[in-house]
């Protein structure tokens, strides 16, 4: 009886499995013929436009890529791709030799350039990027160390049909020693293919190569092996570069136009559809989108009904004032994928809309973009406006500030565009010594961010503020000596009993860079904080050298023969915790432009501004010690240590240029005064005559290579609280300041 239920529900159970598979089976039938049948709308589900005869068609992006005389199908552009770069599925795992840059640790990371050959034809902006890297500290005359190689041959114009294409280059290339099929080499490129297609042929083989190029398609783009460039034009500047045009105090954010565009239409070719299509979100009111047919040598046997009316409407705009009045620009695609408009737009803080699909942005590896710009769709045009408005207030300030940190970190000059191409490929290659995206994307920048020094935030004074870290408790002071210890009456003598009376005062360390050596510990006084006395091989940057005996975060930097107080030093240190990525102290010192020399001048006279803070007494961050060495250039520590002056002046420099913010004075019980002494009498380096005139020259010397002027003026001075207040001094923390 058991038996025979069993087979009873086997057989139900075998027939139900019957009746789900047919019914299922047919409807899957017919859906997958329903699928069929409208295959076109599944596949192109954009706006039903009703007015058809108004609007231009909007096409599917494969075809908005292509002329339609000349159509490639994607399966085509793919095979023309993979024939030209045979190497398309390299990662640096795969097609790049570690082992020639790691010898020497991250100290390996050297770039050399092929030396070009005589007569050779090189562009404005290609030697701007050679000098970028023959400038740079990663640079190197000797093969053998290079861990990178560059192309002294012009790669960057890959048209055809341009006067400043190069050609023969496979043999040219092959004819290198060290290209290995372009194994570590790094090709940079602006423009490839020609008309009409403009695809990515760059005309020659590029191997294994390492690709910085403008208008790289996703596509094509290898992850972590490429690197995408903005699209610059021969008049970016090579260094430095204009600051960006929005004020801290800009409100409210939004400005009289909401989006705008000015610029060229193509009637035919690449990139025509996405241009031709503009005109319809221009109501002439909040939006302004105007375009020009008038270009190139035959726009007259092409122009359309359209074209005199917008050549009339196009010159009612002046495009300048269009930039520094709009909230949104419009950056649309050109015959490439890049266009100048998007670094003008950055500059600007008119926050970019991209219309261009499928363009891998500049430096994406590391920038998050999306906190910078509005990514649209060339099909879908005619959504921007409602896009763009929607955008509420907070938001818009808040990409308009990204802007204006991206520009200033990386696009504002060659030098940056250059140089961040390089980091990024040292991190890839050192990858557990990297950067992370929050450096890359926060003040200042990737690049003034050492990974050498630390891979933790809160080892840089810049992060405090924004991840709520607490400066350190204590500090070290560094004391510059420069005259021999004859007496225990010297300044110094003093200086040490007075800093090391301080509760904040961890340790002192003696930097002896006077011609007699220096003293046994017996000489010195005792004091209740450890003293090290260590050597300065007599040069003068050597103050800053990144000693590894400071192991707090706070050093106070002072000369031989500054004057302080114990409550002095108290009050500068608590200030400097509030405020820990600028310089703070006692003596200020100011910059001005001389229009009758046409140069930058230095003064020590007493005014309300100052712009720097002279290091002879002053906190600031250890990191500081570690950029001043390994950031700077050899050329700029060698000028100070062939004057045995400045050092004070470049370190200022070096902080403003990080954090665009002045340095911080503070009360103090003396004022110091740089004074010529009575003539026969020379009691310190400062009284030389021409002392004041080294300066002078290292304000311009420090000024040119940094392409701008980074010192900031400020006013501020911070006083105890009760300062000179008509109160008992009894209620006063620091009374001792007031004392003459």
């Amino acid at each position: 009886m058991q038996a025979r239920k069993k087979y009873v529900l086997l057989g139900l159970c075998a027939c139900s499995w019957l009746v789900l598979l047919y019914c299922g089976g047919g409807v899957q039938l017919r859906v997958l013929r329903l699928i069929t049948r409208h295959r076109t709308e599944v596949l192109h589900p954009w706006p039903n436009w009703t007015d058809r005869a108004f609007l231009p068609r909007y096409a599917h992006l494969d075809e908005l890529q292509t002329d339609p005389g000349t159509a490639e199908s994607p399966r085509q552009r793919r095979q023309a791709w993979s024939t030209i770069y045979r190497d398309s599925r390299c990662r640096m795992e795969t097609c790049f030799d570690f082992s020639r840059c790691r010898r020497r640790g991250r100290e390996g990371f050297r770039v050399y350039i092929y030396p070009s050959e005589k007569g050779e034809r090189v562009s404005e902006s290609y030697r701007k990027i050679l000098a970028s890297i023959s400038e740079s500290r990663y640079y190197t005359s000797d093969p053998r160390e290079a861990c990178l190689f560059v192309l002294g041959i012009d790669t960057l114009d890959r048209d055809q049909l341009s006067g400043q294409f190069v050609p023969n280059m496979d043999e040219r290339i092959r004819s290198y020693p060290s290209w290995n099929d372009g194994r570590n080499h790094l090709i940079f490129n602006l423009y490839s293919g020609t008309w009409p297609n403009y695809t990515e042929d760059l005309g020659f083989n590029v191997g294994q190569a390492i690709l910085a190029k403008a208008s790289l398609n996703t596509e094509y783009f290898r992850p972590g092996f490429d690197v995408s460039i903005p699209l610059f034009s021969k008049d970016h500047p090579q260094k430095g570069g204009g600051r960006g045009w929005l004020l801290r105090n800009t409100t409210p954010p939004r400005r009289k136009y909401l989006l705008m565009f000015k610029g060229k239409r193509y009637l035919t070719g690449i990139g025509s559809d996405t241009r031709n299509a503009l005109h319809h979100i221009h109501n002439g009111k909040d939006i302004v989108s105007m375009t020009t047919c008038r270009h190139g040598k035959d726009w007259e046997k092409h122009k359309d009904a359209r074209c005199d009316h917008d050549n009339l409407e196009y010159e009612r705009f002046d495009y300048q004032e269009l930039l520094h009045n709009s909230t949104f620009c419009l950056v649309p695609r050109g015959r490439r994928l890049g266009s100048f408009r998007f670094l003008e737009s950055l500059q600007a803080a008119c926050i970019p809309v991209l219309l261009s699909n499928g363009w891998e942005l500049p430096f994406s590896d590391v920038i998050q973009w999306n906190q910078a710009v509005v990514e649209g769709d060339e099909r879908l045009l005619l959504q921007v406006p409602s896009t763009v408005r929607a955008v509420p207030n907070q938001r818009v300030l808040e990409l308009r500030q990204r802007t204006q940190m991206l520009w200033d970190a990386y696009f504002s000059s060659v030098d940056k565009i250059v140089l961040t191409t390089l980091e990024i490929i040292k991190d890839r290659i050192f990858s557990h010594i990297s950067r992370n995206k929050y450096m890359w994307n926060s003040l200042p920048g990737g690049l003034l961010v050492l990974p050498e020094f630390s891979t933790h935030l809160a080892h840089f004074p810049f992060y405090h503020l924004g991840l709520g870290i607490s400066s350190g408790h204590e500090f070290t002071a560094v004391i510059h000596a420069v005259s021999p210890l004859v007496s225990q009456s010297q300044p110094i003598m003093k200086l040490l009993q007075v800093v090391s009376k301080s509760k904040y005062c961890s340790q002192i360390i003696i930097l002896w860079n006077c011609e007699k050596p220096p003293p046994s510990r017996s000489k010195w006084p005792p004091m209740p904080v450890p003293l090290i006395v260590t050597e300065g091989r007599r040069k003068t940057t050597s103050r800053f050298l990144p000693h590894v005996a400071i192991e707090t975060e706070a050093v106070l930097s002072l000369d031989e023969d500054t004057v302080l107080l114990t409550s002095e030093v108290n009050f500068a240190f608590l200030v400097w915790r509030s405020f820990p990525d600028r310089i703070v102290g006692y003596p200020p010192r100011s910059h001005f432009w001389d229009p009758l020399k046409q140069a930058w001048g230095y003064t020590s006279k007493w005014t309300n501004e100052y712009s720097m803070v002279l290091t002879g007494a002053a906190f600031y961050h250890r990191y500081y010690n570690f950029l001043f060495s390994h950031f700077l250039p050899q050329s700029l520590r060698a000028l100070v240590d062939r004057t045995a002056n400045c050092e004070d002046i470049l370190m200022n420099f070096l902080v403003s240029a990080a954090t665009h913010l002045p340095p911080v004075k503070v009360a103090q019980r003396k004022q110091y005064k740089e004074v010529l002494p009575p003539q026969g009498v020379n009691s310190a380096p400062w009284a030389h005559p021409e002392h004041f005139a080294q300066r002078q020259d290292c304000v311009n010397a420090f000024a040119s290579w940094f392409g701008y002027m980074p010192l900031v003026h400020s006013q501020l001075r911070l006083d105890p609280v009760l300062f000179k207040d008509q109160v008992s001094v009894f209620r006063k923390r620091y009374k001792d300041l007031e004392r003459a």
